[in-house]
């Protein structure tokens, strides 16, 4: 009798299971999903801000290759590697090459990042490197621009806080649309190609 009913209560159970199943309709299917559900891809766009020599606006740069680099001084190892591989490629290519080409180095980090801390920062690497950054609030518009994020990690230490913030390095062609972006740890010899790949057109 015993043998009888577990073969019974099995088929009991998938028969509920199934039904449930059949009866069961999704109220919204996944290509019904709202369009709204999907981040907008950034497109960049002109911005103004503050170097030691003055305000830099992106506006101003047409005709140039313009790379731009979210980070801060006190950033302990992410921002020198980037950086460090940035000025490998800068360092390869010709003076007139460099002569159209402009990399600004934006400071999340204004409350620190002093325009004269920006400055050595940046020509440290190269002098190509131009350190720049302006109030909170219009560099978290320029971020959100071009879709670069951060932001405050309180830590015990001597600094106080870090940043975390995104290191991808945004490439903006002579014309001032936003190119493409090339990810952190991008090879200087990649780096270098794109670059020049740019100043070609």
């Amino acid at each position: 009798m015993r043998k009888l009913l577990l073969p019974l209560g099995l088929i009991i159970v998938l028969t509920v299971v199934l039904s449930a199943l059949l009866m069961w309709s999704p109220s919204v299917k996944r290509d019904e999903m709202p369009v709204s559900i999907i981040a907008e891809v950034p497109k960049g766009g002109d911005f103004t801000l503050n170097s030691h020599g003055g305000e830099v606006a992106l506006s101003a740069l047409r005709g140039k290759v313009v790379v731009l680099y979210f980070g801060y001084t006190w950033c302990p190892d992410i921002c020198p590697t980037s950086l460090g591989f940035l000025a490998g490629a800068l360092n390869e290519l010709s003076a007139d090459e460099l002569e159209r080409l402009q990399v600004l180095f934006i400071s999340v980090d204004p409350e620190r990042d002093t325009l004269e801390r920006l400055k050595a920062y940046g020509e440290y690497f190269h002098p190509s490197i131009l350190g720049v950054t302006g109030s909170p609030e219009a560099v978290a518009k320029t971020a959100k621009l071009y879709g670069a994020a951060y932001s405050v990690a309180k830590q015990e230490s001597a600094m106080g806080y870090a940043v975390d913030h995104s290191a991808d390095l945004y490439m903006i062609d002579p014309l001032g649309h936003l190119a493409g972006k090339l990810p952190h740890g991008t090879p200087p010899s990649e780096m270098l190609a794109a670059l020049r790949e740019l100043l070609a057109q």
